[in-house]
């Protein structure tokens, strides 16, 4: 089950750490300020479309937006990690990335090494 609450709350929490208001997303987004507000709030359904945009407007991804719950996913780290880089700017992302998958590769190796 969707839970558009939590996806409001993700789409507050995310717009807050850009600093930006509701009207600067609501005109990146081209939807009435009114409309933002009910769907942070869960009182509204985005539209894909509106979904979309509202990615492209925060510069996040569909995931960091949209978490649920997936199968092969442990919610609790992907959410720690969501809240941890939920600030960092997208070279920022894209370098904490970097950095995990190279150390992931050298743990790995080292595994490999002792075996």
């Amino acid at each position: 089950m969707i839970d558009y609450k939590m996806i409001g709350a993700r789409i507050r929490a995310i717009r807050n750490a850009r600093k930006m208001t509701q009207e600067q997303l609501a005109e990146a987004v081209g939807v009435g300020v009114t409309h933002i507000s009910h769907i942070e709030t869960g009182n509204s359904i985005p539209s894909l479309q509106v979904v979309i945009n509202i990615i492209n407007a925060l510069n996040c991804s569909a995931d960091e937006l949209l978490f649920m719950d997936v199968q092969k996913a442990s919610p609790e780290i992907n959410g720690w990690l969501t809240e941890l880089v939920a600030d960092c700017s997208q070279e920022e992302r894209k370098l904490i990335s970097d950095m995990v998958i190279a150390l992931k590769a050298s743990l790995r190796r080292l595994k490999t090494f002792e075996l």
